[in-house]
């Protein structure tokens, strides 16, 4: 594979779809809109999909083309809620308000499989839960109690002890965890085809290969200026999450893009694939330096970890993410390594997703912090229905948390890299 972390080639396993490949063409000349929407992946082919079918003219403005970012090369995990338990949410909103998050963030899973069940979208879809492991005891108490927060909720999840955990995941390395059964898995650049296949036959409009340089305010409209035409709205929606530039200020100062590293493994044996990760089920890590995996529906072995910050891949990482399954799972020391690939995510600070609206007629979702699936359809979703039907959006808006160590954040993050590595060594959770 390539050395930069924006390589999209034929190493990436994902590139093997279902859904099939649409050329979709560079803009050229002027075009008007109701809406402006920079960036072709699930945040944007969301609300662009959902904006048609309420009757509004949505244009996509992609750099590359649909699915380049983390819409198309993450893990294929689509996980409900954020990474703040649903005691938080009621904590910081109030019980009512805290209770339609809880509602909107924990139905995110269902609107992605609703979707791809309605709209035929063949992307594998698998949902038989999703594992939430704890490395430690001490993780497995965090847990444990998160697990009775979405009991209570009316979720029937399944608390696991070590020997259970064992049995679904087919390693004896984690001291206990939760399942949750609203989770699955697809296969993520089918799923964001599929989603823009849907928003073009519904009246939505993508170019691709058509970078956005320069997005100003004319009057009451927004003009978006690629290298060869213009797009005029009132609305622009900034979609970019891990590849945010300089169109809105301080936005790309709010986020932590870091690389997000995948391998697949050659298909296992018919054995292999009853012991390791079987039936479907996704599996994530509470530390902080975390792995996730699954199985891919073509039965090879899938695990991610995050990789390094900046464009370049680091092989050494690579290298680490192998001892790391095979320190999971040493039966595989004999499957190969078919594929691997990077690209990045978007971090926040509070580990929550972002909602801005800096100026009049200006949005900008972005920073899902590894639940990207889920929360991405789901922005998408509300804020098509704030700019269609006027309904007020549940998740609040912010205002842009400029970081003032990000100029220097490569050295800081490697910092942060090396404490998270201390704290998981000494057993703490993550979420």
């Amino acid at each position: 594979m390539a050395s930069s972390a924006e390589s999209f080639s034929r190493s990436v396993w994902w590139n093997i779809t279902s859904e099939p490949k649409t050329d979709y063409p560079k803009l050229q000349g002027a075009a008007d809109a109701d809406v402006i929407i920079i960036g072709g992946g699930l945040t944007g082919l969301s609300a662009a999909l959902f904006l048609a079918e309420r009757g509004r003219k949505a244009i996509i403005l992609e750099a590359r083309h649909v699915g380049f970012g983390a819409s198309g090369r993450n893990g294929g995990q689509v996980i409900p809620g954020l990474k703040h338990d649903p005691e938080d949410l009621l904590a910081t909103y109030g019980t009512e308000h805290g209770q339609r998050m809880i509602e909107m963030v924990g139905g995110a899973a269902d609107l992605v499989f609703d979707l791809i069940k309605n709209h035929n979208i063949q992307c594998s879809p698998v949902r038989a839960g999703w594992i939430q492991a704890a490395h430690s005891e001490m993780a497995t108490t965090a847990v444990h109690k998160r697990a009775r927060q979405w009991q209570a909720q009316g979720v029937d999840v399944d608390i696991l002890d070590r020997s259970a955990i064992a049995q679904l995941s087919g390693t004896q390395h984690y001291f206990g965890g939760w399942r949750d059964p609203r989770a699955g898995a697809i296969q993520p650049l089918d799923y964001a085809r599929g989603l823009a296949r849907k928003a073009a036959e519904t009246g939505a409009v993508i170019y691709e290969n058509s970078p956005v340089i320069g997005l100003a305010r004319e009057g009451s409209d927004w003009v978006a200026r690629t290298d060869t035409g213009t797009v005029r709205a009132r609305e622009v929606l900034v979609a970019t999450n891990g590849y945010t530039g300089n169109l809105v200020s301080g936005l790309e100062q709010s986020i932590l893009p870091v690389q997000s590293m995948l391998i697949a493994t050659r298909p296992l044996s018919a054995k292999l694939q009853q012991e390791v990760m079987p039936n479907g089920v996704v599996l994530s890590e509470t530390r902080k330096i975390a792995f996730y995996m699954r199985q891919s529906a073509d039965g090879r072995f899938l695990i991610g970890g995050r990789g390094a910050v900046g464009n370049n891949e680091k092989a050494a990482l690579m290298e680490a993410l192998k001892a790391g399954m095979l320190r999971l799972f040493p039966q595989l020391k004999d499957v190969g390594i078919d594929y691997h690939w990077s690209g990045h995510v978007a971090l926040t600070m509070d580990g929550l997703p972002h909602l801005h609206n800096p100026e009049p007629g200006l949005h900008a979702m972005l920073g899902y912090n590894g639940r990207g699936i889920a929360m991405a359809t789901t922005f998408g979703k509300i804020y098509a229905e704030h700019i269609a039907e006027g309904k007020p959006m549940i998740y609040p808006k912010t205002p842009i948390p400029r970081l003032a160590w990000h100029a220097i954040r490569k050295p800081v993050m490697d910092i942060g890299i090396r404490w998270y590595w201390i704290k998981d060594r000494l057993g703490f959770a993550s979420k």
